[in-house]
Order: C-alpha cells, then structure tokens, then sequence
C-alpha cells in the first residue's frame, strides 16, 4: 500500500489536490461545493480507482475541521457578497430612479417653460395685431377726413371760382354799358390809369 501511494503520488501529483476538496465540501457544505465544484471534477472521471486513492491519501493530510471552517467562511463571504450585491443593487434601483424622477422633473419644466413662452408669445402678436387693428382703423378715419378736407376745399375753391366768375360777368356787363352810354351821349370817359 505504501507503494501504491508513491506511485500514485509521483504519477498524479496534481489531480490528488482538488479530488478530496469536493467531496468533504459536498458533505457539510452544499452551496459552496456547487460553485467551487465546476472546475475539479473533470479529474476525477479520467481515472476512477486514482481518484479513490487518492482520496485515501489525501484525506489524513487534510484535516477535516478545517475544511468545515473554510466552508463555513466561503459561505459567510458569499453571503456577504450577496447581501453586498443586493445592497449595490438596490443602490443602483434608487439611483436610476431619483435620475429619472430629475429627467422628468427637468422635461416637466422645460415643457412647462415652453407652454408659457407659447402662452406669451400669442398674447405679444395678439395685442401687436389689435394695435395694428387700430393703427387701421385710424389710419382709415384720417384718410376719410383727408379726403373730405380735400372735398371742402375742392368746393370751396369752385364757389370762389364761380364768383369770380360771376364778378366778372358783372364787370364785362357793366364796362359794355358804360361803353355804350358814353357812345350815346359823346363824353369821353376819364382814364382810370395814370398813363395817358
């Protein structure tokens, strides 16, 4: 037996060492067994009667009390870990959320900022639009009173016009009267100009 475990020990040194670990993880430690377990047991299925011999060998070099107190650790650690990952997880839910509750406060605004700068802008053109209205409207009335100023004038001037005329009709009327009484009675009339 002595030689057995020579040979088996100078042929496969490197497959004796993750054989026995499995398997007394297995036994106390069922979930860290199943994650440290993936890599080891490709070894053990090249060569079977190696593989329990060399769990004979190895079990006494090990002992067993560490390996329940290494298992009990990985378990805490992995669960630290967990409880880690879970706090980093809900960290990282609270952080997405607060930003998108931020982005939607911030669109809400912008939106908000929007509709007033709209709401202001239509009142701007609105009153723009009803002084232009009245600019319209008054530039309508002075141009009516233009046109009726002009109107008045326009009469006025021709009823200055008529009595121009009329005067004058009246002068050619009186001048051919004074002409023809001084035809009739022979008297030569008195030069109103200082030229003759």
């Amino acid at each position: 037996m002595a030689e057995e475990q020579k040979i088996t020990l100078d042929t496969a040194p490197p497959a004796p060492a993750p054989a026995p670990a499995p398997a007394p993880a297995e036994t106390l430690a069922p979930p860290p067994a199943a994650a440290e377990t993936p890599a080891p047991p490709p070894a053990p299925e090249k060569t079977s009667d190696d593989s329990k011999a060399l769990a004979i060998v190895e079990k006494p070099v090990e002992p067993a009390p560490k390996t329940v107190s290494s298992g009990s650790q990985d378990r805490d650690v992995k669960l630290a870990e967990l409880s880690k990952d879970k706090t980093l997880a809900y960290v990282k839910a609270w952080e997405d959320s607060e930003k998108t509750k931020a982005e939607n406060k911030a669109e809400k605004k912008i939106s908000d900022i929007h509709a007033w700068e709209n709401s202001k802008k239509a009142a701007v053109e609105a009153q723009l639009k009803k002084i232009e209205e009245q600019l319209e409207n008054k530039k309508a009335e002075y141009a009516e009173k233009m046109k009726n100023k002009v109107a008045a004038i326009h009469k006025e001037a021709e009823e200055k016009r008529a009595m121009i005329e009329a005067k004058r009709g009246e002068d050619v009327l009186k001048a051919e009267e004074m002409a023809a009484k001084y035809r009739a009675t022979g008297i030569v009339p008195k030069a109103t100009c200082g030229c003759f």
